[in-house]
């Protein structure tokens, strides 16, 4: 009866009224990336929205650790539980985080499926004239051309996901000067940009024109730079009589230059976190077999449009439902499985496997795990890989990059596209805690051949590293 009050409680106050109880709204998550090169930090923020358009900021951190897979909460209802008189100033410290109503579990279903169509607004600070890009590049950049984000999205997804129906409009003259979003710090540095009144203003001004109800993503794009990065994530809002988190992006001129880092946006919008490498560092953009990681090393190039986006990692498009039952083996029980013939994951219409999925045996929580897939040089999105290879991933969901490569080389590379990153014929990979061991032993038309030996076992196959 107690919980019930509460939650009773949270529901008839302001989020930003409420010292301690259950705090629903919808959960938003969004992440800044910085240029390369420019020796930035990247964020990550977590903050949780009501219908009426109450804000409560989530430490980001925390929430990863009390949801323990806060990825499948983004854009859901959720409830909140902090830790009793615990905020860090306006931030909110969890104790638990969890789908309203639902366990945790019951929200694992796929998330982006069937047309996807975002519209891309152009808005110009008040005070800044400049057009950087006329609406043709855009279109082009969202067109099924070859090359362009409505063909990436088909084949990242296998067919499942397209954007058609997206539009461009624009350029609209924003309501303030550039200060006014991205206020100057005392040294006279760009400081945090505004991000919710960057968002409002450019659908305000946009609203006369633009029929927001046939969209689920929104682009802003802005004629010049923001703060220290180009942003991409969620915001509930109001927009013709639709209320819901839409996905949503904030571009400056250097990321609508290049599709990689708008499609990376873009894949943030849709709720996907980083990937990383294994190095360790604070780095999450060393990972170039994932657009979510490092969108700009091994990318392809066009004249047009810059960098090309690369594909996002197995267990990416896994997360958004994208992998077929069919495709899927999951090895959870001790023992030997040979003869894994496993397609590259780029493969549309594969009929073999194109993923493996290794779970750890008991202490270890069935959050914590190893995702396995194979990579190859193609046409397209992928033709600059670092090679044709086996690829390992170590997963554990309550991290902010969940997706790490592994690497059997000795330190890790800094980044991931060193041989011991890349398992190829003949060579094996074993767990750190011995738990499985990875056999490369044959290469085929479309990928490789593999044997995994989970839990003990006579492992006779001969090391590729020392």
């Amino acid at each position: 009866m107690k919980a019930w009050l509460a939650a009773v409680a949270a529901a008839a106050l302001p989020l930003h009224c409420i010292a301690q109880a259950v705090q629903t709204g919808t959960l938003e998550l969004r992440w800044g990336d910085p240029p390369p090169g420019s020796g930035a930090a990247p964020r990550f923020e977590a903050r949780i929205t009501d219908a009426d358009g109450h804000v409560q900021a989530i430490d980001a951190q925390q929430a990863l650790r009390a949801s323990q897979d806060l990825f499948s909460l983004y854009g859901r209802e959720v409830d909140v539980i902090a830790q009793p008189g615990l905020r860090t100033g306006d931030t909110l410290v969890p104790e638990s985080i969890m789908a309203s109503g639902v366990s945790v579990q019951a929200t694992q279903m796929p998330r982006v499926l069937g047309s996807q169509p975002w519209v891309t607004l152009l808005c110009k600070f008040a005070d800044i004239t400049d057009e950087p890009r006329d609406i043709p590049y855009f279109t082009g950049t969202l067109s099924n051309d070859p090359g362009r984000l409505d063909q990436y999205w088909r084949d990242v997804s296998y067919d499942k996901v397209d954007i058609v129906g997206s539009e461009v409009h624009g350029w609209y003259t924003l309501p303030h000067p550039r200060v006014h979003y991205v206020p100057l710090n005392a040294d006279g540095s760009d400081g945090r940009a505004d991000l919710d009144a960057l968002w409002n203003d450019c659908t305000h001004v946009a609203d006369v024109s633009v029929d927001f109800t046939p969209f689920v993503g929104i682009n802003t794009m802005y004629n010049a730079n923001l703060d220290c990065c180009a942003w991409g994530g969620g915001h509930r809002a109001t927009l013709d009589g639709v209320n819901k988190i839409w996905y949503s992006t904030w571009e400056p001129p250097w990321g609508y230059a290049n599709e990689a880092p708008l499609a990376h946006e873009m894949g943030h919008g849709f709720g996907l976190p980083h990937a990383n490498n294994s190095d360790r560092d604070s780095d999450p953009y060393d990972n170039p077999w994932d657009v979510m990681s490092d969108a700009w090393d091994h990318a392809g190039g066009d004249s047009t449009f810059g960098a090309q986006p690369k594909h996002i990692g197995i267990w990416s498009r896994d997360h958004l439902g994208w992998i077929d039952s069919a495709r899927k083996v999951t090895i959870s029980d001790d023992g030997s499985v040979t003869g894994i013939v496993l397609d590259r994951a780029s493969l549309i219409g594969s009929t073999n496997p194109q993923m493996i999925e290794v779970t750890l045996p008991a202490p270890e929580p069935a959050s914590h795990y190893y995702v396995i897939e194979a990579r190859k040089r193609v046409s397209g999105f992928e033709v600059n890989l670092a090679g044709d290879a086996v690829i390992i991933h170590e997963v554990s969901l309550g991290r902010s990059e969940p997706a790490w490569s592994v690497d059997a080389s000795v330190p890790p590379a800094n980044v991931a596209d060193d041989p011991g990153s890349m398992f190829v014929v003949g060579e094996q990979w074993t767990e750190p805690g011995g738990a499985f061991t990875v056999h490369v032993t044959a290469q085929t038309a479309e990928g490789f051949v593999l044997d995994v030996q989970r839990g003990p076992g006579d492992v006779i196959f001969a090391s590729g590293f020392d």
